[in-house]
């Protein structure tokens, strides 16, 4: 016979139990809507921000020629680091080792030095090149170009970025690589995969999977760095505003309108980075909270039922 023990007279019904109430959370609450009544109140009542002129400027040509500059340059700037961040990134993991030490030294090179300073190097490099030639080392040449013909403030731009987006993505690759259990390597080998089969069919897919998530994130970091390609004259959105605001002498309205771009494009990148993510994480992404109380609901009203 079972005998049953009743639970001691103060032990409280967890099915009737209430959420104790946490002070400290709605105290951050009420600064929180405090200071975002503050901030609003300020943006609405200094009449300095000019939103007349704002929304005079918003979508002025010149504004809007510069924001396509803008996106044309991280796109292309991003394709290009792509592709050369993944050779960089398969030169360091392979066997070779002078591949492997060319690889981190480019890597350490373009990383360390700030963008900004590459930008001024290339659109300054007719000084070290005044002519760009091609044709074998240390042999005739084959065609000759001007550099101040061809180092213009676009292709100074492009190749600025794109190297020194390279350099982050080739880390950004190389980890994702990493990431994958060697044993898929080993049961590829087994399988009679050769290197290269074994890369490409087991495991880059499996890497995509960490290389995308913080891919969108560099997109998103790129397309905010063009701002620096305004020093080189480049007519992106910042130069496109600057030279308004130059004429017109409406610096904070101007720098508004440039920032409202910005968030707007970064907002939809955004988006798109957490699109990705959701998708490349399915069948590996953590159940959420809502999910699980539901599914201990579930089960413990199914177990009360039995």
């Amino acid at each position: 016979m079972t005998t049953l023990i009743a639970p001691p007279a103060d032990t409280e019904d967890v099915a009737t139990a209430r959420r104790p109430v946490r002070v400290w959370r709605w105290a951050a609450g009420i600064v929180l809507a405090v200071l975002t009544a503050q901030i609003g109140w300020f943006l609405v009542n200094n009449d300095r921000f000019e939103w007349d002129v704002v929304a005079q400027y918003v979508f002025d040509p010149t504004v809007l020629s510069g924001l396509g500059t803008t996106v044309m340059l991280a796109v292309v700037a991003m394709i290009i680091a792509c592709v050369v961040g993944g050779l960089l990134a398969t030169a360091q993991v392979s066997d070779f080792a002078p591949l492997r030490w060319a690889a981190t030294v480019y890597v350490g090179i373009f990383r360390g030095i700030p963008p900004l300073v590459q930008l001024l190097f290339w659109f300054n490099l007719a000084y070290l090149l005044p002519q760009i030639s091609i044709g074998i080392p240390f042999g005739p040449e084959f065609a000759s170009w001007d550099s101040n013909e061809v180092i213009t403030p676009l292709t100074a731009a492009i190749v600025g970025l794109s190297l020194v987006e390279s350099a982050y993505m080739a880390e950004i690759i190389r980890a994702g690589i990493l990431g994958v259990d060697h044993g898929q390597r080993d049961a590829a080998r087994a399988m009679g995969f050769t290197p290269t089969q074994t890369f490409v069919r087991v495991v880059l897919p499996q890497a995509m999977r960490m290389i995308i998530p913080p891919t969108g994130s560099q997109f998103i970091t790129v397309l905010k760095g063009t701002a620096l390609v305004s020093v080189i004259a480049m007519a992106d959105l910042l130069h496109s505003v600057q030279v308004i605001y130059n004429r017109t002498y409406q610096i904070i309205p101007l720098l508004i309108v440039a920032c409202l771009w910005y968030l707007a494009v970064v907002t939809v990148l955004t988006a798109g980075q957490r699109w990705l993510e959701r998708r490349f994480s399915r069948g590996h992404a953590p159940v959420s909270r809502n999910r699980r109380r539901s599914t201990i609901s579930d089960g413990g009203t199914h177990g009360s039922d039995r």
